[in-house]
């Protein structure tokens, strides 16, 4: 079995990665910084935790 931290990991960074791509889609139509951070907290909310956790069988990206 996967060590829990590197499980832990990689959800944090797909939680991560949803709440930037939310927040830079909101800016992009309109939003006000409060709008923004309001729709990156729902992407957060409604990440889809078993894609997120099937990203830990696969192997990570070297950092870039």
């Amino acid at each position: 079995m996967q060590d829990v931290t590197e499980i832990a990991e990689t959800v944090r960074d797909q939680c991560i990665e949803a709440a930037l791509r939310a927040y830079e889609d909101a800016g992009i139509s309109g939003l006000c910084a409060e709008g923004r951070w309001e729709l990156a907290i729902q992407a957060m909310r409604c990440l889809d935790l078993d894609a997120a956790l099937h990203a830990t069988t696969e192997p990570r990206e070297s950092a870039k």
